[in-house]
């Protein structure tokens, strides 16, 4: 069955504040110029903002220049920040840092404790009001290119696939969304993003990106305990010094905290489990006493990248654009990412507005990467991209170099530290380790996987095409488990993996609930020998969070 086809002037893929920025941005300036600009914007959750996930802590400014009636037109920044802390922690005790002592970037002032999924929920009002076409539901599957090479748009993916791939008794093909532009906006280490990145070989001036992984749970607390706008971060227990991680509690209003825990996912030890050091984090003293009392209702994780400037690839190509966290654009020494979004979606959109006003088509948009190099993000970038270099030498090491980087050289080191191998080929064989004991969950404080997935309300359509796909399902038994003792059923947050034998113990094999994926994507960076390739699913399905 044929696919039918739309024509927009630019398309939009990923419904976060990158994209949505990028297209509040281009109708903004169609306003401004009295122009006309058609905009389509495909998000692959069931509702803008069902999968968007992030602490989170979010710097204003990039709002206020996008939307600067933003607190009168009901913006959801309703808990500035009342308090820092930054905790080191130790099994039983926590030393805090003193504010004077820590670098900027770890000071709040000025930002608000908030939940992306409804700022995002707001950001997409604001983008239908200036008469952005938003579609959630629809996944961006493919790269659709012109008879040049350059990007002429996407197409959504198919409905109603058997699991064999044959069309069901529902089936509706995807539609091609055509552009003179398209944003790639989808998020870490994005399904799209990385086949461009790969097919136009945008990496190849940067270094290996780095990621981490980002667990997070939403919780109800004892109103005595509450204190909103409280901004709590952690270093050292439960991860070793040598491996990189920290935790988070940030105070929402409404006696709600959200608490989570990222983990770098350069770290070698096969049998370390993110999900379970986060449980870990849960029962430190000076956690668990927010906790006591109170009851989750959400949970989640997700990647985000880390590599800073010096990971950065290309973000141009013939027809389209990378912008927020498909790119790279965080400054992981800030734990935020929000605002280099909102604002690299914004400077795309005027570098795309200059060239549909000149009547160009498909050009590459060398005007965004110039903008961005001129403006206070890169800037702000530049001064943190020694941040993940120094702390991948250990937590001792890593604070005492980066505190001198940023104290007293203000970010302004004549040198550039540089990453030289990606995460996943830092992992190294199970048997160099001892195998880590994890306290079973007390259902209390702790709890389980597949409770936890529950909570993040996670639904896919079983008898579809496995969205996880394995290169080559012989390698997950003869090198995965055979070298690493199958470490994805570790590093994955949902239990998607599982090693299955036989009555007798033999003939292994490995098992995929691609039906409890939350689409973190770690699987897709952490595997070690990159066998596991993460497609869409249906559009529509995976997590559906909620004030997240």
């Amino acid at each position: 069955m044929e696919r039918e086809a739309m024509e927009f002037d630019v398309v939009v893929v990923g419904g976060g504040p990158a994209g949505l920025a990028s297209a509040i941005r281009l109708k903004q300036l169609a306003t401004e110029h009295g122009s006309d600009i058609s905009v389509c914007l495909i998000e692959k959750g069931a509702e803008i903002g069902a999968h968007i996930l992030s602490g989170a802590v979010i710097d204003p400014r990039a709002l206020d220049e996008l939307l600067p009636n933003w607190k009168a037109d009901g913006a959801p920044l309703n808990a500035p920040v009342s308090e820092d802390r930054f905790l080191i922690l130790s099994e039983t005790g926590a030393t805090q840092v003193p504010n004077a002592l820590l670098p900027g970037c770890f000071h709040n002032e000025g930002n608000y404790v908030i939940s992306l999924g409804n700022v995002c929920r707001w950001l997409g009002e604001q983008a239908e009001a200036l008469g952005v076409e938003i579609y959630p539901g629809f996944a961006g599957s493919e790269v659709l290119f012109d008879e040049n090479g350059a990007v002429k748009g996407v197409a959504t993916g198919d409905m109603g696939r058997l699991h064999d791939g044959s069309e069901g008794p529902n089936f509706q093909p995807g539609m091609e969304l055509h552009g003179k532009y398209s944003f790639f906006a989808e998020g870490c280490r994005g399904h799209l993003g990385k086949q461009l990145i790969a097919h136009f070989d945008l990496n190849k001036d940067a270094d290996p990106q780095t990621y981490g992984i980002g667990l997070k749970e939403l919780w109800e607390i004892d109103p005595s305990k509450h204190q909103t706008g409280l901004v709590i971060h952690s270093g050292g227990w439960p991860m070793q010094p040598d491996t990189y991680g920290g935790g988070f509690l940030y105070h929402l209003e409404n006696n709600q905290i959200a608490i989570g825990f990222v983990v770098g996912l350069g770290y070698e030890n096969p049998h370390l489990s993110p999900y379970e050091e986060f449980q870990r984090f849960k029962t430190h003293p000076e956690i668990r006493k927010f906790l006591e009392g109170g009851k989750r209702i959400a949970y989640g994780a997700r990647a985000l990248t880390a590599g800073g400037l010096q990971s950065l690839p290309k973000t141009t190509f013939p027809g389209g654009v990378l912008v927020g966290d498909d790119a790279g654009f965080l400054n992981a020494a800030r734990i935020k990412g929000s605002h280099c979004a909102i604002k690299t979606g914004a400077l795309a959109a005027e570098a795309c507005f200059e060239a549909l006003s000149g009547s160009r088509q498909r050009d590459e948009l060398v005007a965004y990467p110039e903008a961005f190099r001129q403006s206070w993000l890169y800037e702000e970038l530049h001064r943190a991209r020694n941040f993940k270099p120094w702390m991948s030498k250990g937590l001792w090491l890593g604070s005492l170099m980066f505190g001198i980087d940023q104290l007293l050289l203000r970010g302004k080191a004549p040198w550039t530290l540089r990453h030289t191998t990606p995460d996943h080929a830092k992992l190294r064989p199970a048997a160099e380790f001892a195998p880590i004991a994890y306290p079973k969950p007390d259902g209390v404080i702790t709890f389980d996987r597949l409770s936890s997935v529950f909570l993040s309300a996670t639904n896919h359509e079983e008898d579809q095409p496995c969205h996880l796909q394995l290169k080559d399902p012989a390698v997950a038994i003869t090198v995965n488990l055979a070298t690493y003792d199958a470490p994805e059923q570790r590093y994955c947050p949902a239990g998607v993996y599982e090693i299955l034998r036989d009555e007798d113990g033999r003939n292994a094999r490995l098992q995929i609930n691609a039906q409890n994926c939350v689409h973190c994507k770690t699987c897709d960076i952490k595997d070690p020998t990159q066998n596991i390739n993460w497609v869409v699913p249906q559009g529509g399905e995976g997590p559906t969070y909620p004030n997240m």
